[in-house]
């Protein structure tokens, strides 16, 4: 398959406009049933829907190629720090063919600020050469061939799937999985059962999404460490608002 070339994304969305003190004072709301949980959903949905309407990938990249790459550097890492990194690795190495031949030490150079950059050279060039010896040097769309790559596991496939192909797929990272688990949506800790819940609960074309709405709202409101529950449109239906 051959895609077009894929905007770049620089801008970051502002703190939810929306966003406000909220009343504490009343009782916290009871952890949704199962019965309830779809429609704990859509509410969540909307209410996300309303502080990012324009729900964006942060990590720079002008292809699919380069968005696989970027996602495998954010193991462990921000897209601030990637975003930094990578357009020395792209300017060396702009397409699969190019990193596919590529020296490993330098590779390695280029990607250490991102951390574990031993393992993640050396899955950067494992997947450029699977990308040409066996997809003909295009990105694969499905997530059966994704996470058969070097480096790629379900979230970096899904990743990839959403955002440059427009194809179903929801990534959970940390800020997905702890703000499932905060807004009563799971209970699991697993990330591959949370994803197959909350794709029960959600239409497919509202997946990958509705993910990057969850991780802008963990980065700007939901902190791991100090949430701002007195700002958050949805701590009327968040059964751990503090």
């Amino acid at each position: 398959m051959t895609v077009g070339r894929v905007p770049r994304v620089t801008k970051k969305p502002a703190r939810p406009a929306a966003s406000r003190k909220r009343s504490a004072t009343s009782a916290r709301p009871k952890r949704p049933t199962k019965a309830e949980l779809p429609a704990h959903a859509r509410v969540i949905l909307r209410g996300l829907k309303k502080d990012y309407p324009v729900a964006i990938c942060e990590l720079t990249h002008d292809s699919p190629f380069q968005l696989l790459a970027a996602t495998i550097l954010s193991a462990q890492c921000t897209d601030a720090r990637v975003n930094m990194t990578t357009p020395a690795l792209f300017a060396a190495y702009p397409t699969a063919e190019a990193l596919a031949v590529a020296d490993i030490s330098h590779v390695e150079q280029l990607v250490k600020s991102t951390g574990f950059y031993a393992s993640k050279a050396k899955n950067l060039i494992g997947m450029a050469n699977a990308v040409m010896t066996r997809f003909g040097g295009d990105v694969p769309t499905a997530i059966e061939d994704l996470i058969t790559l070097p480096g790629v596991g379900r979230k970096t496939a899904n990743v990839v799937r959403s955002v440059v192909f427009n194809l179903p797929g929801l990534p959970v990272d940390t800020h997905v999985l702890r703000l499932s688990k905060r807004l009563g949506l799971t209970r699991n800790d697993d990330p591959v059962k949370v994803e197959h819940e909350l794709n029960a609960l959600l239409p497919p074309a509202e997946w990958g999404e509705f993910s990057l709405r969850l991780i802008l709202h963990g980065r700007r409101v939901c902190d791991a460490r100090k949430p701002l529950c007195g700002e958050c449109r949805l701590a009327a239906v968040c059964p751990s608002r503090q």
